[in-house]
């Protein structure tokens, strides 16, 4: 019996070779869809699963509060104290360790190799027993627990001595402290939330020079270091949590006099589970730009809706193809067929075009894999036998979708009555064409909703890429400021600007694009007294010349100036602090007592609000400051003319006289901005991608809806044109049905997206808003791409001899 279905199928396949095609591509393209989404999902629910002790291991991170309760700062870092109060107070915790991120120049002065590492990480050595890493050579507790000791990864120990063993070799850091290779340990892998290329002792952090013993023990206000925690099994999470304000309020006992505040209720500490931190975690610093589970819920709903669509449009293919096979179905019932075995038969089919088509789906995504990997930055695999639950997926996917797609015209077609069938009287397959106008709408309602989606996101790209600043963002290099340089910086910054291509030169703590996260506490002068502003400041050290290298104007007021010793003790806001602190103006500012931190000065200026972080993010209210020492800078900034090329070369030969065996690394101030977009880009791609998948197949279903129509309606149009009826009129009456159902795919989808994408701009502070053009537009897009579909078989039809058509009964 199996092998006569399979017979039979086979046949009508090959018999039906437009038809059998068309159903294949669809299908085809589907599940290709399917699985190339489903392999970047499994990636993304991956992320830190790896580790042994994964569902135990937690993150602790610190929440910091306005008087009104609102969240000013989210973060996923906390103070370096933290640590070890948690683990004296809450002794049944068994694991504690701290982390703590750097970016360092690492030497080999043997080999003369030196390069600025940006991944390197202080560890204590209880993180080799909360995470699972590897150890390839050497003892990593041991030399995580020595000070002046580290461990690098096996890509590192290659990169550093390529073929030789690293163990006992010496390297310099900070160019003055020696730190010896205490092992090799196996990279971390690219489903981590975090991967440190070295591992330094914790220890190390203990000297003065370095950070500091004191400071690990009593610096609450440092919130750089990651803290995570090995709960017992079956711990409950919940409880700890709870502990958390009493514990805060113990150690932090009358930190914010100012407020009157209790420290539990301006601060807050949080467990977050390490598997959670990649896809649900946003916090304003993290390890590493992590995924969205938004964005993988989307994808995998886009997923189902491309599988679902070519499933319709299977069915409406089956349907629209009854009238050919409804003899052999008359005569099978005549001969004794039973419907049980018809429905067998029908179902074969489907599921043998569901075979083939995972088939040659399975080879169109591995082809696409490079593509795919090169577009997400993935390194994703086609390996089903490594992984047995990708294996039955994709086994059972044809069993699923075979059946899902075939059930239906299968139960449909085995329906029909044997009589009417063989007299050719066949009403049945015109009697119920709600179903198959139902699937064709709501085909085209996801369609439009993703056209709608990748238009939106599309302008909401083009906004924050476009939109004025407040700054020129253009020109502008940005590079380390060495602390080689502090000392004879006034010479390099002199033989920077004689070239001619080189415009101005500034030094600053932060350059725009990066996260504003350090504040203190700021109050202005009201009566007799000062008074707190509960206001969340954002602080940004910079030198005299760095908003002319901006371009940064002030609204009132003066810049800091080299001549005025005094200056270190003054303060520049910018016009949200004006507008948020109550002064009426700019100019009223001027010569206000303001006291931010420790430091007691006066306003001498005003700037211009401009954007420091992303459209994601409101102006804060700023404060600019002036370092005493010409110290605390991290970044430079130049601003150059000319050709690009030239002015590099002239910054990289300044450099090397400087700094001769100091690396040289650069970034272009609009680069660094279209970073803080890619998300957005990575977004806008996807659905346009999709979008144009998910219309092709519903033009598929569309186009055979069409024939199954034209086809129905074969003796009407003939008498028609007997009547007089023209060509035009005839593709006018087989059209107007499909645009009706077009209209109300709009009317349905319109809505849907609306909401959607609504609820997607609320990230951002600046936004574009909903634009009913857009609506509009993306209708008649899809209204002119189904009729182009539907009058192939429009305009077949009315082309038809009439003789021949009034032959058709």
């Amino acid at each position: 019996m199996f092998k006569n279905y399979l017979k039979v199928a086979w046949r009508n396949l090959v018999r039906q070779k437009i038809y059998s095609t068309i159903n294949i591509a669809g299908l085809t393209i589907g599940i290709t869809a399917c699985i190339l989404i489903s392999l970047y999902v499994l990636d993304e629910f991956s992320y830190d699963r790896y580790h042994v002790n994964a569902d135990r291991i937690y993150r602790v991170t610190r929440d910091f509060k306005s008087d009104d309760g609102s969240v000013s700062l989210a973060l996923g870092h906390v103070a370096p104290p933290f640590g070890p109060l948690i683990e004296q107070d809450f002794p049944d915790i068994e694991k504690v360790a701290r982390v703590l991120n750097t970016q360092v120049l690492v030497e080999d002065k043997e080999q003369q190799k030196a390069f600025n590492e940006k991944r390197v990480y202080f560890a204590e050595p209880n993180l080799l027993d909360i995470f699972t890493i590897p150890m390839l050579k050497g003892d990593g507790k041991k030399a995580l627990t020595e000070p002046y000791t580290l461990l690098m990864s096996d890509a590192m120990a290659e990169k550093y001595y390529p073929g030789a063993d690293p163990v006992g070799k010496v390297l310099q850091v900070f160019s003055k402290y020696s730190v010896k290779v205490g092992g090799v340990y196996k990279a971390f892998p690219a489903n981590s939330h975090m991967h440190p290329d070295f591992l330094v002792s914790f220890n190390t952090l203990a000297d003065t020079a370095i950070y500091g013993a004191k400071q690990l023990a009593t610096n609450f206000g440092n919130n750089s270091f990651g803290t995570y925690l090995l709960l017992p099994k079956n711990y409950p999470a919940q409880n700890l949590q709870a502990a958390f304000p009493a514990f805060l309020d113990k150690h932090l006992g009358g930190s914010d006099h100012a407020r009157a505040r209790k420290p539990s209720e301006f601060t807050t500490l949080h467990l977050q589970k390490v598997t959670d931190v990649h896809l649900r975690s946003h916090l304003d610093s993290e390890e590493e730009p992590n995924g969205d589970i938004k964005t993988v819920m989307i994808l995998s709903a886009v997923a189902l809706f491309i599988l679902l669509i070519a499933c319709i449009n299977y069915i409406n293919l089956c349907t629209a193809r009854s009238t050919s096979r409804a003899k052999e179905i008359g005569i099978r019932k005549v001969v004794g067929a039973h419907q049980q075995t018809l429905v067998g038969q029908f179902l074969m089919e489907s599921i043998l075009v569901a075979i083939l088509s995972t088939i040659l789906a399975l080879g169109l995504a591995e082809a696409l894999l490079p593509w795919l990997n090169n577009f997400t930055g993935k390194t994703l695999e086609l390996d089903l036998f490594s992984r047995p639950y990708l294996l039955g997926i994709i086994v059972l996917l044809p069993l699923v979708i075979g059946g899902m797609a075939g059930l239906y015209p299968a139960v449909y077609l085995s329906k029909f009555r044997p009589v009417l069938v063989l007299k050719g009287s066949l009403s049945s397959g015109a009697r119920n064409p709600f179903l198959r106008k139902t699937l064709v709408v709501a085909q085209f309602s996801i369609s439009i909703v993703l056209i709608i989606a990748t238009g939106v996101i599309s302008q909401q790209l083009n906004y924050m890429q476009n939109k004025a600043l407040g700054f020129d963002k253009e020109r502008l290099v940005v590079f380390n400021f060495d602390n080689g340089l502090t000392d004879k910086y006034d010479a390099f910054r002199n033989d920077l600007v004689a070239s001619a291509n080189i415009q101005n030169v500034g030094r600053s703590l932060l350059v725009p694009s990066n996260r504003l996260l350090n504040s203190m506490g700021a109050s202005v002068l009201r009566g007799d007294s000062l008074q707190g502003t509960n206001l969340a400041i954002r602080f940004v050290n910079v030198d005299h010349d760095l908003f002319q290298t901006y371009g940064v104007k002030l609204v009132a007021g003066r810049n800091f100036l080299k001549d005025h010793p005094t200056d270190t003790a003054s303060f520049i806001l910018n016009e949200s602090s004006v507008r948020m602190i109550g002064w009426k103006s700019p100019q009223e500012a001027i010569g206000q007592v303001f006291k931010y931190g420790d430091t007691k000065g006066h306003v001498i200026g005003v700037v211009r609000d401009f954007h420091f972080e992303s459209m994601h993010e409101a102006i804060s209210p700023m404060v600019y400051l002036l370092p005493p020492n010409n110290r605390n800078y991290s970044n430079i900034t130049v601003k150059f003319k000319g050709d690009p090329q030239e002015a590099l070369a002239h910054i990289q030969a300044t450099w090397k006289k400087f700094l001769p065996s100091t690396p040289f690394e650069y970034q272009f101030m609009d680069d660094m901005f279209g970073k803080l977009y890619e998300a957005e880009v990575l977004k806008q791609q996807i659905f346009t991608i999709f979008a144009a998948i998910a219309i092709f197949i519903a033009c598929l279903g569309l186009f055979g809806l069409a024939s199954y129509t034209a086809e129905q309606r074969t003796k009407e149009i003939g008498i028609r044109k007997v009547l007089g009826s023209s060509v035009r009129e005839i593709i006018m009456l087989l059209s107007k049905d499909f645009a009706l159902l077009v209209i109300i795919a709009i009317a349905l989808a319109s809505p849907i997206a609306w909401y959607s994408m609504d609820r997607w701009l609320e990230d951002f502070a600046y936004r574009v808003p909903l634009n009913w053009s857009t609506f509009i537009l993306t209708g008649l897009i899809a209204m002119t791409i189904a009729m182009l579909t539907v009058s192939f078989h429009a305009a077949k039809a009315a082309f038809l001899n009439p003789v021949k058509a009034l032959r058709t009964e």
